[in-house]
């Protein structure tokens, strides 16, 4: 496993620390990795779509290339 160091604003630490306390979760990394599996599961498609939508924009936008002189 890779370990990833992040930083939360406090409320949000707070409140996953607090959740923590409850029993909802046995630590914060494991909150965390739950939430981030959920997100990817239920926005992956949605952010693949919107990749390829900026991708496409962005080599719409480019100048197209001199033709043949003649």
């Amino acid at each position: 496993m890779e370990s990833i160091r992040i930083e939360l604003p406090l409320q949000l630490a707070g409140e996953l620390h607090r959740l923590v306390e409850k029993g909802w979760f046995q630590s914060e990394e494991e909150a965390i990795r739950l939430a981030l599996i959920e997100f990817i599961r239920r926005d992956q498609f949605a952010l693949i779509e919107r990749f390829q939508r900026e991708d496409i924009s962005w080599a719409l936008s480019q100048k197209p290339s001199p033709g043949p002189q003649g």
